[in-house]
């Protein structure tokens, strides 16, 4: 089977990529200066990581010790229940059973609120420090003439690694 493609279209093709190709010659020729910031470092390492963490956990730490309450009662009414199970009324059985999947309901929306009240604040606090830190980085970047900073990379050198100076910037040091 042949393509449709004739000899001049492929030729007329590579002499368009060449020229595409062209420019990007000058760039190796040039001194380049990539950066890169490890990002799980900073949300682990920057003091404003670090306060917008406790400000979450102080924040959500009632509700937590809420539910483990319920948790705990729940439990406790469960066990008294499969203890009490052969000696009480079928009446008596039905209602408590009844009583525990209402409460166990209700704990688990309450649960599920909870995570996603706490995923809603935690993602709004660190996107606070993200954009904070996206400053410092390009006020390094350019104060140090970088071409490019890249935040997320399967390996880079730590030669090209200046994730220090930017958590020094962030901490205030």
């Amino acid at each position: 089977m042949k393509f449709p493609f004739t000899k001049s279209v492929s030729v007329k093709c590579m002499a368009l990529l060449a020229a595409l190709m062209l420019p990007l010659a000058g760039v190796h020729a040039q001194d380049s200066r990539v950066g890169f910031v490890s990002t799980e470092r900073i949300f682990r390492e920057a003091a404003p990581a670090k306060a917008a963490q406790a400000k979450i956990e102080q924040e959500f730490s009632r509700r937590e010790k809420e539910l483990q309450d319920m948790a705990a009662r729940l439990k406790g009414m469960s066990d008294k229940l499969d203890k009490d199970a052969a000696i009480l009324a079928e009446s008596d059985r039905v209602k408590r059973q009844r009583e525990l999947a209402d409460l166990d309901k209700d704990f688990q929306r309450k649960q599920r609120e909870f995570r996603e009240d706490l995923n809603q604040r935690r993602n709004e606090e660190l996107a606070i420090v993200l954009e904070r830190t996206n400053k410092v980085i390009k006020q390094i970047a350019e104060a140090e003439k970088f071409d490019i900073v890249f935040q997320e990379a399967v390996y880079a050198s730590p030669r090209i690694d200046i994730t220090d100076k930017v958590l020094k910037a962030l901490n205030g040091k």
